[in-house]
């Protein structure tokens, strides 16, 4: 194509991710005091050979009116499941401390591919989980930037780098993927950003012993071309159906601490550009985080006075619900680490700990079109302090997990339709070293869609996601900050089944439409795409 539009796949999710982390917040681009909009060409009866690039309406990541230095990561092509292997060296010229460290990925590829799955390690820390789009046979490129100033620490040295998105490339399948990796740095101070960035060591974990604060991040992927790839619409025996699982489709992503539960969230439910048997809905537009996984985050800083004993404890990562024969998640670590400056050792305590039983029960109707339903759910609430050089600090960590599905399928699944929602509350409050802040961020995450395939042979996809998120952090009992985003994305798509590509008749019409909102201003964009085209881009708050 010759319209190339760079995509960025920051969400408003990693804005309300920085405040949790205390990370510079990858604020949305300045609101727009004007809406505007942007036509296109008139799209095709069908699709062809070429069509748009892949494109989001995410908001850019800000970038600081200053100057900057960039370092490439990785530049190679990948073709088989061999990992690429380099060497990062810090930028000259930039100091060591920077005001936002920026990720961007660009890729092309073209010919025949499947949707494949990826990352990239910076000394063994990810910084960034990926997937790729299917391509156009005439070739298409994709760009991916992220926010990733709250990994500076490790970038302050010399570090290995592994970067792989696994591929097949054969008489059929003949995309060869191209990408380039950079880092670009701002210089400047960086508020609140992590003293340390740990991995877990053979799964252990062992802290400096003055840290005050620890959060986890879990790159949590249900992936791997099995049925937990499309975990949401798994089904226990004695309902037939394609894929199973013992206790249906609710999913819980659990941490432990020395064997005791610490954390619990509920996972993303991320689509791929080939998911729902229908890639002609994401050849332009993708689905929310298809591009950017975002990181489950954990608040562990209950457990510091454990942790901080100089010993190693053992760090766990679990989904609930997964079947225990089957693989398909990927659920890679970092710890995030803020120490006390003006304290060599931090004590504390784990005074609470009390956790509901976990709920994810199906229910089975069987019927001309059968019914699976689901309703499922999980609390957890952690307390403990630190008593650190500013006083004895105590975080109190509250979770509320709940999922319902309405699962409907006919015998042979030519029709297959599903409707849920899952929610995750959390709310965290630190109490000493000033007035009790509290932050509440309540996350939904939404799924409404059908396939059908006709008589003809003709299937049809009707699909909307929604990926929610609402944070309000008080102080002394005031409303100090307040932010919301919704990321909706419509689709729907047909195409002939079991004939050559050139005879399949594909027909598309896809949206997004994404808001942000709140202390900080407001974006607004909306895309939508007929036959690859895209028809209309407009923002505007």
């Amino acid at each position: 194509m010759r319209s190339r539009i760079f995509m960025s796949m920051l969400t408003g999710v990693a804005l309300l991710a920085g405040l949790l982390l205390g990370a510079g917040s990858a604020s949305a681009a300045p609101p727009s005091p004007h809406a505007s909009s942007r036509a296109s060409v008139t799209p095709p009866a069908e699709f062809g050979t070429d069509w748009h690039d892949p494109v989001t309406a995410a908001p850019p990541v800000a970038r600081p009116h200053a100057r900057s230095c960039e370092v490439t990561l990785a530049e190679t092509q990948f073709r088989d499941f061999t990992p690429y292997r380099g060497t990062y060296t810090p930028p000259s010229g930039c100091g060591d401390h920077w005001s936002k460290v920026v990720l961007s990925l660009h890729g092309k590829v073209h010919g025949r591919q499947f949707d494949r799955l990826g990352y990239l390690h910076v000394g063994g820390v990810e910084i960034l989980r990926t997937s790729t789009p299917e391509p156009s046979p005439d070739g298409i490129e994709w760009s991916v930037e992220k926010d990733v100033t709250r990994y500076s620490e490790t970038f302050r040295q010399s570090r290995d780098v592994e970067m792989l998105i696994g591929n097949v490339v054969d008489d059929t399948y003949t995309g060869v993927i191209d990408v380039k990796a950079t880092l670009t740095f701002y210089p400047g101070p960086a508020a609140h950003v992590p003293d340390r960035v740990l991995t877990l060591q053979d799964g252990t974990l062992t802290t400096p012993r003055n840290t005050e604060r620890i959060t986890a991040e879990v790159y949590a992927t249900g992936s791997g071309g099995g049925c937990e790839e499309f975990w949401y619409l798994t089904v226990p025996d004695p309902a037939p159906y394609s894929c199973k699982a013992a206790g249906g489709p609710y999913r819980e992503v659990q941490i432990t601490v020395d064997g005791r539960l610490a954390g619990i969230a509920a996972p993303f439910p991320t689509v791929w550009t080939g998911g729902w048997s229908n890639p002609f809905l994401w050849y332009v537009i993708p689905g929310p985080r298809a591009f950017d996984v975002k990181p489950i985050t954990y608040d562990l800083t209950p457990f510091a006075g454990i942790l901080n004993d100089g010993r190693p404890h053992r760090i766990g990562v679990s989904v609930l619900g997964a079947p225990a024969d089957q693989t398909g998640w990927s659920t890679p670590v970092n710890v995030l680490v803020w120490q006390d400056a003006k304290g060599a050792r931090v004590t504390g305590k784990l005074t609470s700990l009390r956790a509901g039983d976990p709920v994810g029960s199906p229910v089975y109707t069987p019927g001309p079109e059968n019914l699976l339903r689901t309703e499922g759910g999980h609390r957890l609430t952690v307390q403990g302090y630190v008593d650190t050089s500013h006083g004895r600090v105590t975080t109190t960590v509250g979770r509320t997990l709940a999922n319902t599905s309405d699962h409907r399928w006919t015998d042979g699944e030519n029709s297959d339709r599903l409707d849920a929602t899952w929610t995750d509350d959390e709310t965290v409050t630190v109490r000493g070293h000033g007035p009790a802040r509290t932050t509440h961020t309540r996350r939904t995450y939404t799924m409404d869609g059908s396939t059908t395939i006709g008589t003809d042979g003709r299937l049809r996809t009707v699909l909307t996601l929604g990926d929610r998120a609402a944070v309000l952090e008080t102080g002394g009992g005031r409303r100090a900050v307040r932010s919301r985003f919704d990321d909706t994305y419509t689709g729907d798509a047909a195409y002939t089944t079991n004939v050559p590509r050139e005879q399949r008749h594909a027909v598309a019409t896809t949206s997004e439409r994404y808001r942000l909102d709140g202390t900080a201003g407001c974006y607004d964009r909306r895309l939508t795409t007929i036959q690859g085209v895209v028809t209309e881009d407009r923002d505007g708050c």
